[in-house]
């Protein structure tokens, strides 16, 4: 049983793990581009009591970088226990103390599950600081990384869009620029980025950048998006304009600088979250 537990608060790129887990090749691929030979520290839980506690803090973190927003139901406890490969009790308490925290709300019924309520409480910022603040020239490291995958996805789009992968980075690009809702901004900035990445015609070039916003998400293939703020929307929008535009003609070189910029809102998403942490601790 204790080597059982022990093995469950081991971290594999970037997840809780319940068992050693076969190596993911695009994981060892990118430690070896950040940190030669020796293993992703980027995502290495921070040493806290058990499991839960680093669950716990990963989830209040993920909802306070707007990984899941207000009114958004949490991946279900199966998925997450696949998502961060620990044990099914080990979520449950995990969400049981954001319950208790009133971060999440419990739906009964059929479409009902664990809800956020809001994406900030007085805990979430000892969360974001355990989670974030002892591994971030990693996590800045991966902002740079992401920004020159993101650079050669959209240049290979460029070069290999057929006009049949045009249809859907226009339906995603209107939903986006019609959203009403942070939510649907959310989900149609992941329809846009899914888009983009099938027009490459490689499953290898989606899947590792996946993995690039995995490891960024700490450990749920979501984009952040903050708390939703308007500003964030329209430099978005601007950006998913620009890169179709560029997608569309042709232009391998003016999406890659597009896509290279555009995906600095991310990471500078994340950045905001931490300096309100700071902000906070100072006297």
């Amino acid at each position: 049983m204790a080597r059982a537990r022990l093995q469950e608060r081991r971290l594999a790129g970037g997840q809780l793990t319940s068992a050693p887990e076969p190596a993911d090749e695009f994981s060892r691929v990118l430690d070896r581009v950040l940190l030669g030979d020796s293993p992703s520290s980027s995502l290495r839980p921070v040493r806290v009591n058990s499991a839960v506690d680093e669950v716990a803090d990963r989830l209040l973190t993920a909802i306070a970088v707007g990984d899941f927003l207000p009114g958004e139901r949490l991946p279900a406890e199966r998925e997450l226990t696949a998502l961060l490969h620990v044990s099914r009790p080990t979520v449950r308490e995990a969400v049981a103390r954001l319950l208790a925290l009133g971060v999440i709300e419990i739906r009964r019924g059929r479409n009902g599950g664990a809800f956020v309520r809001d994406s900030w409480t007085e805990s979430s910022g000892a969360a974001v600081r355990r989670t974030l603040l002892p591994r971030w020239e990693e996590f800045e490291q991966l902002f740079d990384l992401r920004g020159l995958v993101e650079g050669m996805v959209a240049a290979t789009a460029a070069r290999r869009r057929r006009p049949e992968d045009l249809e859907p980075m226009r339906e995603a690009l209107e939903a986006h620029l019609s959203a009403s809702t942070p939510r649907e901004e959310q989900a149609a900035d992941s329809a846009f980025h899914r888009a983009i990445c099938a027009a490459t015609h490689n499953p290898q070039i989606a899947q590792l950048s996946r993995d690039l916003l995995t490891r960024i998400s700490l450990g749920f293939p979501i984009e952040p998006w903050g708390r939703g703020e308007r500003s964030h929307h329209e430099q978005a929008g601007h950006g998913h304009r620009a890169l179709y535009e560029a997608v569309a003609a042709g232009e391998p070189e003016r999406a890659e600088g597009t896509a290279r910029e555009h995906f600095m809102i991310s990471a500078e998403m994340i950045r905001d979250v931490l300096a309100r942490v700071r902000a906070a601790e100072a006297p």
